[in-house]
């Protein structure tokens, strides 16, 4: 098969290579790129735009380099995916949360979300794991799997060098305001698709929801400040009908969310119903990519039969 014919099926196996074996036990190439990042960051600083565009040009080429140098989209794809983890570390906190144990929740919240939990109650992190659930699966596994799919390996390497770039310089601080403003728009333009195709999966997988969806999606997410984050969470929390969003504290930053969904604020009970609904977006992800490969060898075995 051409390359554009593969690269689907490359992507659905990079996927189902992160399902069955997660993140990789030692040292992650993703980690790796994180702290070469830093040292052009110490190189490339400055408070200036020109500056950042400087830094994310470099990371963009590493990332693409390193995915073409693998010659492989699942390899590529199933290091820069991470919806297993992702599941996991959910699943825990809503563990802790229906044992009671607020505090172990609250120490393992950081590891998915950079809000404040101190004072979070058991309704607060159940909403700040969902929407955590919602925005990861769009940079986590459908943006990894689409891009791979598209550009193959170099793609796929590409998008996860952008998507570290804006965790580590993207968000607004003094230091980052100009520095880190092409990384954040890059990664906000690189997830137009992802996160819409997310939410068309959420309608595929919970159809009897889909009106709900499309409205929160059409009215609510606009006002998020991410055009990506409020599609993913507007669509999960219309999927779940419950309510997201409303005021945060990332330090002492304050911020007030625009309201999604409509319903009660959840539980965590509704944090396993979430991971379900996620994982169930995956794996129908991973049949849509499979299915051009699965019918042309379908075809081709048709056309060989004797009549």
């Amino acid at each position: 098969m051409r390359p554009t014919a593969t690269r689907p099926a490359g992507a659905a196996v990079g996927l189902l290579l992160d399902r069955a074996f997660g993140e990789p036990p030692a040292f992650h190439p993703v980690a790796g790129f994180g702290t070469a990042m830093q040292h052009v960051e110490q190189a490339t600083w400055r408070d200036r735009r020109s500056a950042g565009i400087a830094y994310t040009a470099t990371g963009v080429a590493l990332g693409a380099a390193a995915g073409w140098a693998t010659r492989s989209t699942a390899i590529t794809v199933g290091v820069g995916a991470a919806g297993r983890q992702l599941r996991t570390v959910a699943g825990q906190i809503g563990d802790r949360c229906e044992a009671d144990d607020l505090a172990g929740a609250r120490a393992l919240l950081p590891s998915l979300v950079g809000r404040d939990p101190s004072a979070l109650d058991h309704r607060g992190i159940a909403a700040a794991v969902i929407e955590s659930l919602a925005e990861n699966s769009v940079d986590a596994v459908v943006a990894p799997a689409l891009w791979g799919a598209a550009c193959g390996p170099a793609g796929a390497g590409a998008y996860r060098a952008v998507n570290t770039m804006d965790a580590m310089v993207g968000h607004r601080s003094e230091r980052y305001e100009r520095f880190g403003w092409s990384a954040a728009r890059l990664d906000d333009v690189a997830d137009v698709v992802p996160a819409r195709a997310f939410a068309a999966l959420v309608v595929a997988v919970a159809p009897g929801r889909a009106r709900a969806i499309a409205r929160a999606v059409r009215t609510q997410a606009p006002a998020h400040p991410s055009p990506n984050a409020g599609v993913a969470e507007a669509a999960v929390a219309a999927a779940l009908g419950v309510e997201l969003g409303g005021p945060l504290r990332y330090g002492d930053r304050h911020e007030d969310r625009p309201v999604l969904g409509t319903g009660p604020r959840p539980m965590p009970t509704d944090i396993a119903r979430a991971i379900d609904l996620v994982d169930r977006t995956e794996q129908l992800l991973t049949a849509l990519l499979l299915a051009p490969s699965v019918l042309t060898v379908v075809a081709r075995r048709a056309r060989r039969s004797p009549a």
